[in-house]
């Protein structure tokens, strides 16, 4: 009887422990089956960057330019210009000369100006001279009875614009005025030889021919 009560006594152990083993086992894989997965890869913590493409700088202002007219000249630019253009002259007169005309009084002669020029348009006597007239040169050749050129009168379109009060700022008063008919001439003394004229009409105000006289071949030896 004994024997029989140890040995059951050995069996609810064995069983007791089988059970408890079974319990253990039981919790265990519950416990592993509840465990929260690993996540996958975490997400890049920065978010990919979408391409934005930066705002174009807003164009600069840049308008057409309209084309830049012809400056028009200050009054002090063309009045320096005028002056130059009348003091120019006064230096020519000092040698005898006049611009636009290739011949010099008192070293040119009548056989210089024809060869040159050819035949005058028409020729007349004139005070101690004779005037030999070439229309498409804007000129008119004084002689004197020796064939020396003696007065060169130059009518130039680009002297018709010239003023009194133009020359006078230029040159100065004048040496002396003479008056013949509607016409005041404006005499400066170039040089010992040589007068320089501006011949004014009243009509116009203005310029309208000049004149590089020679004084001292005015009367030649050789004049009848």
């Amino acid at each position: 009887m004994k024997t029989y009560k140890r040995k059951t006594t050995i069996y609810t152990l064995i069983l007791s422990t089988m059970l408890l083993a079974t319990a253990c086992s039981s919790t265990q894989e519950g416990a592993s089956n509840t465990t929260t997965p690993s996540p996958s890869s975490s997400p890049s913590a920065t978010p990919a960057t979408t391409s934005v493409a930066s705002p174009t700088a807003s164009p600069t202002s840049n308008p057409s330019v309209a084309p830049t007219a012809s400056p028009v000249p200050s009054s002090s630019t063309s009045t320096s210009t005028v002056s130059k253009q009348i003091k120019d002259m006064f230096e020519l007169a000092k040698s005898g000369k006049v611009s636009g005309i290739p011949f010099a009084a008192n070293t040119s002669l009548t056989d210089d100006v024809e060869k040159s020029w050819g035949k005058a348009d028409k020729t007349e006597s004139a005070g101690s001279g004779i005037y030999a007239t070439y229309s498409k040169k804007n000129a008119v050749i004084g002689f004197n009875k020796g064939s020396q050129i003696i007065d060169l009168r130059s009518n130039d379109a680009k002297l018709h614009t010239l003023t009194l009060s133009q020359i006078e700022q230029a040159l100065g008063k004048p040496t002396d005025t003479k008056v013949n008919g509607d016409d005041t001439i404006y005499i400066y003394k170039a040089s010992q030889e040589f007068q320089l004229k501006f011949i004014i009409p009243k009509s116009t105000g203005k310029v309208d021919h000049i004149s590089v006289f020679d004084t001292i071949h005015s009367i030649n030896n050789m004049a009848g």
